[in-house]
């Protein structure tokens, strides 16, 4: 009988927790298609903007470690 209420009781907060879900997601304000595509291209370019600067920076530092050795 424990296990039954227990049932229950996992059905109503489940119940509960898809039906307030649902509420919220009614709340969201879904990006348009161009907003979307905007963001992707600004992340795109900031992703290669940090990867050059890491990499001229590597190179430098390499070039710098091989001279300080090279003594």
């Amino acid at each position: 009988m424990k296990i039954l209420k227990w049932i229950r009781r996992v059905g109503k907060s489940l119940a509960t927790l898809l039906r307030e879900t649902r509420a919220e997601l009614k709340k969201v304000i879904w990006p348009s298609f161009g907003q979307v595509r905007t963001f992707a291209l600004i992340t795109l370019a900031m992703i290669v903007g940090v990867g050059a600067i890491l990499w001229g920076t590597d190179g430098v530092m390499s070039l710098l470690v091989g001279l300080v050795l090279k003594r």
